[in-house]
């Protein structure tokens, strides 16, 4: 069995996505214990063809 933690992650890039702070992220979830699975498209824009402006990341850990 397995618990989940959703992380929020926010696009600095207007026309692009610049999303930062991410690595740093998965490195102390991973620290906590914690396992990255993936992620997960949350809120698109609706310039430049719906880049994307929010996503989850996906962390896992065994209980």
């Amino acid at each position: 069995m397995y618990e989940y933690k959703y992380v929020s992650v926010e696009s600095t890039g207007v026309m692009v996505p610049e999303f930062k702070g991410q690595r740093e992220l998965i490195d102390r979830c991973a620290a906590d214990g914690w396992r990255f699975a993936g992620w997960v498209p949350v809120r698109l824009t609706t310039a430049s063809g719906g880049a994307l402006k929010v996503i989850d990341l996906i962390f896992e850990r065994e209980v």
